[in-house]
C-alpha cells in the first residue's frame, strides 16, 4: 500500500520537527499507542492496539529514523508483530517546508501486512491506514499547532456587545424569510 499526503500545521518548522522527534508528544498522537520507548536517537520502540476490521491486536516492534535533515525531515521506518493477527512493516518520508506562519508537512508512505490482516483485503487495510493517519495528523495539530491565526485575531477583536450584535442581526434576517415564506 502507498499512501501520500500533506498537512498544514500553525507552527513553525522547528516546532513541528521538534514534536516529531519529541517522544511524549508522538505518544499522544499515535492511535492506540500503550508505549513509546526511546532507545537511541534514531531508534524507538513501541506498542500498539489497533482494530482493523475483526482483526483486535497488540502490535510490539521497532521504529528507526534515518535521513536526518534538521529542520526539514527524515524518513521513518518500523515494523511490528501482532501475534496471530500477522505483521505490518513500512515507512515513511517525511518533508517540513515553511507555509507562511505554519508549516506544510508532506509524506509518501508504504506499507505492507501479513498474516490474518492480509487476508482482511487491500480496500480495507488501505481504509484504515488513511483513517489512523488522518488521527494521527488531527492528534499532532492538536497538540503542536495554536489556533489558526484569523480564528485568534477574530476573538480578539470582538467586543462584549458584539455577540448579542449578531444574534440580533441573525434574529432580524430569519424573521425576514420567515415572514416571506409565508409566516413562522
Amino acid at each position: 500500500m502507498d499512501m501520500t499526503g500533506e498537512e498544514r500545521i500553525g507552527a513553525s518548522r522547528e516546532a513541528v520537527w521538534a514534536a516529531l522527534n519529541d517522544i511524549d508528544v508522538l505518544k499522544q498522537c499515535i492511535p492506540g499507542c500503550q508505549s513509546l520507548e526511546r532507545q537511541s536517537d534514531t531508534d524507538m520502540t513501541a506498542r500498539v492496539k489497533l482494530q482493523i476490521g475483526p482483526v483486535s491486536a497488540t502490535f510490539s516492534g521497532k521504529v528507526k529514523l534515518s535521513e536526518l535533515d534538521p529542520p526539514n525531515g527524515y524518513r521513518i521506518a518500523g515494523e511490528g508483530s501482532g501475534g496471530a493477527a500477522g505483521y505490518a512493516k513500512g515507512n515513511a518520508l517525511v518533508r517540513l517546508l515553511d507555509d507562511g506562519p505554519g508549516t506544510l508537512l508532506r509524506y509518501e508512505a508504504k506499507a505492507d501486512v501479513g498474516g490474518k490482516l492480509a487476508q482482511l483485503g487491500g480496500r480495507l487495510i488501505d481504509a484504515t491506514a488513511r483513517k489512523l493517519a488522518g488521527e494521527f495528523f488531527r492528534n499532532f495539530t492538536t497538540v503542536v499547532g495554536p489556533a489558526a491565526p484569523a480564528e485568534a485575531a477574530e476573538a480578539s477583536e470582538e467586543t462584549p456587545g458584539e455577540p448579542a450584535r449578531k444574534a440580533g442581526l441573525l434574529r432580524r434576517w430569519f424573521g425576514r424569510k420567515g415572514d416571506a415564506s409565508g409566516g413562522t
